[in-house]
């Protein structure tokens, strides 16, 4: 006999039994549609992760002041300003494994433009910002080098400052006023979107670091050099660890640490936290669809279950099958033909449930889904397999039977 014969046997044996079939396959269908949609929730969360990693800048660390203690009263961290621009061009300059070096400060202020008012974040940069940072512009131009040394009143926009003070009109060029101190927008920077922490990163203003520092965050941190964060960018495929070790040897001692000292800053590797992160996310996915197979298992079993009490009811015809010349690989083929019958229809179902699952959740949770071809196939795949070990023992049972005996059967 051969196959397609065995598959319309199949069919028409399903048929006769539709209800008993379909809450036979009712295991498989939810299990599959479970792990097709587990997978998607968890691969739209591992790439939301991506794309925050993505919007941070890739191998980016962060170094910050360390605390300090007055009166003995112990302030927290970055309480102790002594991070001054010259550490951030000697970390560029010295560590071999470093491809830039940007040092920042930051502060709030009501910036002014025309009718139109808006408080927001005031970086003062370097172009280095930008590179660590992988932010570029939308619009207009970068700093210039006469405008970084002689503390220019310009200054660039994030998106939604722009959008906050000149709605539909090109920002560059205009004028505001940050500290009523006036600035020509030479600069709009493209879109960031949100951080991990669901900050708005397009929320912000940059201005040269020079001009931050001698117009409008206070003349004493002019004279000191001082900045508040240095962000550092290492060089694709250089050891992270060797990188912030050598950054660590180098600002001991620019501030003069003695062995045994703790260091008077923070070193943040935030492509390590993310990573983390992310790893989490995809465990948390595994765990998800491991859960969801269970489902499976106990679909597979009820495959089992059924097709036992299916070769109990069809002894007789079994006998009578092999008396006119049937042999026993033919029942262990047909029997088997019908479970895994049952275990694919039951996952195709599943399929179309999954992936219309994924977009409700999408829809009505507000969570990102993301449907990959690999999961569709790894949960037919994975149901095909479970008609074969779960229909394996029924139609090994039905092969056996002895013919005679089965005739005799009532």
């Amino acid at each position: 006999m051969n196959l397609l014969a065995t598959f319309r046997i199949a069919l028409n044996a399903l048929r006769v039994n539709l209800l008993r079939s379909m809450l036979t396959m009712l295991g498989i269908i939810i299990g599959v549609a479970a792990v097709i949609t587990m997978i998607a929730v968890g691969a739209g969360a591992q790439a939301r992760i991506q794309d925050q990693i993505k919007s941070l800048g890739s191998n980016l660390m962060i170094i910050m002041p360390g605390s300090t203690t007055a009166s003995g009263v112990r302030l927290g961290a970055g309480a102790n300003q002594n991070l001054t621009e010259d550490d951030a061009i000697a970390i560029a300059r010295e560590i071999p494994e470093v491809q830039a070096a940007a040092p920042s400060m930051r502060s709030s202020a009501q910036l002014i433009a025309g009718g139109s008012n808006w408080s927001t974040q005031i970086y003062g940069v370097t172009p280095d910002y930008f590179e660590v940072r992988e932010w570029p512009l939308a619009s207009g131009r970068m700093f210039e080098a006469n405008e970084l040394s002689g503390s220019a009143k310009v200054v660039i926009l994030g998106q939604t400052v722009a959008n906050q003070l000149f709605g539909n009109i090109d920002p560059v060029d205009q004028v505001l006023r940050i500290k009523n101190v006036p600035h020509t927008v030479i600069g709009v920077l493209a879109r960031k979107g949100q951080s991990m922490t669901g900050q708005d990163q397009d929320d912000v203003a940059m201005v040269p670091l020079s001009t931050a520092r001698n117009r409008l965050f206070g003349n004493a941190q002019g004279k000191l050099r001082r900045v508040g964060t240095i962000q550092v960018k290492v060089l694709e495929g250089a050891d992270m660890k060797v990188a912030e070790e050598g950054m660590r040897q180098l600002l001991r001692q620019r501030q003069r640490t003695q062995p045994g000292q703790d260091d008077a800053f923070t070193i943040r590797n935030l492509t390590e936290i993310l990573a983390t992160q992310e790893e989490s996310s995809r465990i948390m996915t595994i765990l998800l669809a491991a859960v969801a197979s269970v489902s499976l298992l106990v679909g597979g079993i009820g495959i089992m279950n059924i097709m036992l009490v299916s070769v109990t009811e069809r002894t007789r015809e079994i006998g009578l099958r092999m008396a006119v010349g049937a042999r026993g690989s033919d029942i262990l083929t047909q029997f088997l033909v019908e479970a895994i019958t049952l275990s694919l229809i039951g996952g195709f179902i599943g399929i179309v449930l999954g992936v219309a699952g994924s977009f409700l959740v999408s829809q009505f949770a507000g969570w990102a889904t993301r449907l990959s071809p690999e999961s569709i196939v790894l949960a037919v795949g994975f149901s095909a397999a479970i008609g074969i070990f779960f229909g394996f023992y029924p139609a090994h049972k039905a092969s056996k039977l002895l013919p005679i005996q089965a005739l005799r059967y009532e």
